[in-house]
C-alpha cells in the first residue's frame, strides 16, 4: 500500500543515466529559480509603505527615491552574482565564495544563514499567496495557515517527482504572473499620464514632512530591500542547468534582474500615485488593482497569479536548498544523507527536511508574513555581504584582467548589504534577535558534525588503526524466553557458528518459573548449558548486562569474541508487530553500542 501510493504521488523510479535529461533550459530556468524574487515585488514595497506610515500618509512620496536606492543595490548583486557564476560554476554561491575566500566559518555563517533563508522563503512565499487570497476571499481568514500548509505539503510533493517536472508546471504561473503585472502596471501607468488619477491621493514629491529622519528613511530602504531576497538562488543552482551551465545561468540571472527592477519599481510608482497606504487585510498589489479595475475578471485574474506565484515562489527554496545542502554535507558539516539522490534523481531528503521545517515556522508564527519577512531578509543579507566581500578579496588576490571595476562592483554592493544588515538589526531587533542565538548555535552544529566524521575517518582510515586481536574462538549467548521454533531455529544458526561454546540464558521473575524452566530445558536440549539469571525486579537487561560483561571479560583472556545471538519472530502482517513485546528490539538497540560484543539477530518468519 505505501509503495503504490510512493508510486502515485512521485511516480516510477528513475535511472541515473536519465540525470542529464532532468537539467533546466533558460525559460523554465527562469520560472523556477526566479520565482521567489519576481514574487517579492508582491510585499517588498509595500514593507516600505508599513515604515514611511507611522509618519503620515504624506511620507510616501520618499518611496520614490528609497525604491531607486534599492534598484541600485539591484544593479550591485545582479553584476556580482553574475561574477560569482562564472568564478565558482560548480555552484554553492555565498557558502562557497565566502569559505574560500574569507575563511570556514565565514563560510558557515554564510551557508547556515542561507539554509534557514530557504526554509524562510518557503514559509513566506506560500503565507504571502494565502495572504493573497484571504485578500480576494477575506472569508478564508480564519484558516489562513492551514492554506499554507497544505500548499507547502503539495509543492513538496512536486518537487520530489523531480526537478523537470516540477518546472514544467510552475513555468506557466510565474509567466502569467509577470502578465498580469504588466498589464496593472502599463494601465496604471496609462491612467497616471492621461491625469485620469486624482492629484489629491498623493503628496507632491518634495513635500517637506515633519518628524523624517534619515534613521527612519534607513529603515524603511532596508524594509523595501526584502523584495531582493531570492536574488542569489541563481547562483547556488548552477548544476541543475544544460550545458553550458555557467552561461545559461548568467542570461537568465540578468533576465531576472531586469523584469524585476520593472516589477519592483512599477508597483512602487502606482502605489504612490494611487495613495496605497498599509491594510493588515489586504495586500498593496490587491489594493492597487482594485482602484485601477475594480472588482472585476481582470482583478481576480491579477490576484489569482499573484497568490499562484507567491505560492510557487516557494519553488526557488526546493531547488537551492538541496544543492546548498550537498555542499555543506560534502565538507563534512551537516549530515551526509543530502548528498543522496531519490528515486526521481533529486535530492529528496533535502526536499523533504525543507518542507518539514517551513510548516513547523508557518505553525509558530501563524503565518504572519510581517513577522517572518525580517528574519527572511537578515537571512540573506548577510550571505550578500559576505560574499561580495569574499569577492573582494578574491579580486584583490588575483587580481586578473580588468579586477578593478569588478572590485569596485562587489565593495559598492557589499558596503550596501551590509548597511541594510546592520539597519534591520538596529530598527527590528525584537523581529531579527533569535538570528543572534540561532546562528551561534548552527555553528556548533556544524563544528561538531564535522568533528565527528573526521574522527569516523580517522579510526576507519587502515593505517591508523589500532592492530586487530587476533580470534581464537567464539562464545555464544543466546538470551531465551521460552522453548519454541524461534529458539530452536536460533540454536541451529548458533551451532553453525560454535557448536562447543553456546550458553542459553534465561531471565525469571519468579522462582518457579527458573524450576521450571530448567526442567523443561533438560529434557529439550540437554547438551546446551543453560544459565537462568533470577531478577525480583523485572528487568531482562540489568541482569543479562552484567552476565555478559562477566563473560566477556573472561572470554577476552583467551582471545575469544562474544556473540549475543538474538531470537526474533516477525509476524506476517507488519501491523501485528504492534501486538507483541518488542523485547528483542531493545535487546539489540541496547547492546549495539558494547564495545567487543558481536550482536546477531536471527529471524524467525511466521508463515499465518
Amino acid at each position: 500500500m505505501i509503495t503504490f501510493l510512493k508510486r502515485f504521488l512521485i511516480g516510477r523510479p528513475l535511472k541515473s543515466t536519465a540525470l542529464g535529461e532532468q537539467k533546466l533550459n533558460k525559460k523554465k530556468a527562469l520560472a523556477i529559480l526566479s520565482s521567489d524574487a519576481l514574487s517579492s515585488v508582491a510585499y517588498g514595497p509595500e514593507q516600505m509603505l508599513i515604515v514611511l506610515g507611522t509618519i503620515s500618509a504624506a511620507a510616501f512620496w520618499y518611496s520614490i527615491p528609497i525604491a531607486m536606492g534599492v534598484l541600485v543595490l539591484l544593479t550591485a548583486l545582479i553584476l556580482s552574482y553574475r561574477q560569482i557564476i562564472f568564478a565558482y560554476p560548480q555552484g554553492g554561491g555565498a557558502y562557497v565564495v565566502s569559505k574560500e575566500n574569507l575563511g570556514t566559518y565565514p563560510g558557515l555563517i554564510a551557508g547556515g544563514s542561507l539554509l534557514v533563508d530557504y526554509i524562510l522563503t518557503v514559509a513566506v512565499s506560500v503565507s504571502s499567496g494565502a495572504d493573497a487570497i484571504t485578500s480576494a476571499f477575506p472569508s478564508l481568514l480564519e484558516h489562513k495557515v492551514i492554506i499554507a500548509v497544505v500548499f507547502v505539503i503539495l509543492i513538496t510533493i512536486l518537487n520530489l517527482r523531480g526537478v523537470t517536472e516540477s518546472a514544467s508546471i510552475m513555468a506557466y504561473p510565474v509567466y502569467l504572473f509577470v502578465l498580469a503585472l504588466i498589464i496593472l502596471i502599463g494601465t496604471g501607468l496609462y491612467n497616471i499620464l492621461m491625469g485620469n488619477v486624482p492629484a489629491e491621493l498623493h503628496a507632491p514629491l518634495g513635500t517637506p514632512i515633519a518628524g523624517i529622519s534619515l534613521f527612519l528613511l534607513l529603515r524603511a530602504f532596508s524594509s523595501g530591500s526584502s523584495a531582493l531576497t531570492g536574488v542569489e538562488a541563481i547562483s547556488n543552482a548552477i548544476p541543475n542547468f544544460k550545458s553550458p551551465a555557467a552561461s545559461n545561468a548568467a542570461k537568465t540571472l540578468v533576465a531576472m534582474g531586469t523584469i524585476l527592477a520593472f516589477m519592483f519599481s512599477g508597483i512602487v510608482v502606482l502605489a504612490y500615485y494611487y495613495g496605497i497606504s498599509h491594510r493588515a487585510e489586504v495586500t498593496a498589489v490587491s489594493q492597487i488593482a482594485e482602484q485601477i479595475f475594480g472588482r472585476n475578471a481582470i482583478y481576480y485574474f491579477i490576484q489569482g497569479t499573484t497568490a499562484l506565484v507567491l505560492i510557487l515562489a516557494a519553488n526557488t527554496g526546493y531547488s537551492a536548498f538541496p544543492l546548498l545542502a550537498v555542499n555543506l554535507a560534502k565538507d563534512k558539516f551537516i549530515p551526509r544523507m543530502f548528498t543522496m539522490r531519490g528515486d526521481r534523481l533529486g535530492y529528496s531528503n533535502g526536499i523533504i527536511i525543507l518542507g518539514v521545517l517551513s510548516i513547523v515556522l508557518i505553525y509558530i508564527f501563524g503565518g504572519d508574513t510581517e513577522q517572518l519577512i525580517p528574519l527572511y531578509a537578515i537571512g540573506v543579507f548577510i550571505p550578500f555581504t559576505l560574499s561580495q566581500t569574499g569577492m573582494m578579496v578574491k579580486w584583490l588576490r588575483e587580481k586578473p584582467t580588468g579586477w578593478i571595476q569588478r572590485f569596485v562592483i562587489n565593495t559598492v554592493g557589499a558596503l550596501i548589504s551590509f548597511i541594510v544588515t546592520m539597519v534591520f538589526f538596529l530598527t527590528k531587533f525584537t523581529q531579527v534577535w533569535p538570528v543572534l542565538i540561532f546562528l551561534p548555535l548552527l555553528l556548533l552544529l556544524f563544528h561538531r558534525i564535522h568533528k565527528h566524521y573526521e574522527a569516523v575517518a580517522d579510526q576507519l582510515r587502515i593505517t591508523s588503526c589500532e592492530p586487530g586481536m587476533r580470534i581464537e574462538g567464539n562464545v555464544i549467548i543466546l538470551p531465551v524466553a521460552g522453548i519454541t521454533n524461534v529458539v530452536l531455529n536460533s540454536l541451529d544458526y548458533a551451532r553453525s557458528l560454535s557448536p562447543q561454546q553456546i550458553i542459553a540464558v534465561y531471565v525469571p521473575f519468579e522462582r518457579e518459573d527458573e524450576l521450571a524452566f530448567e526442567e523443561k530445558w533438560k529434557k529439550f536440549q540437554p547438551n546446551v548449558r543453560l544459565v537462568t539469571l533470577y531478577t525480583p525486579y523485572r528487568s531482562i537487561l540489568q541482569p543479562l548486562t552484567k552476565f555478559i560483561n562477566t563473560v566477556q571479560w573472561k572470554a577476552a583472556e583467551s582471545n575469544h569474541k562474544v556473540t549475543v545471538i538474538i531470537p526474533q519472530f516477525i509476524p506476517k502482517k507488519g501491523w501485528q508487530n504492534i501486538l507483541h513485546n518488542q523485547s528483542s528490539l531493545l535487546l539489540r538497540a541496547h547492546l549495539l553500542f558494547r564495545k567487543d560484543v558481536i550482536v546477531t539477530t536471527v529471524p524467525y518468519r511466521l508463515k499465518k
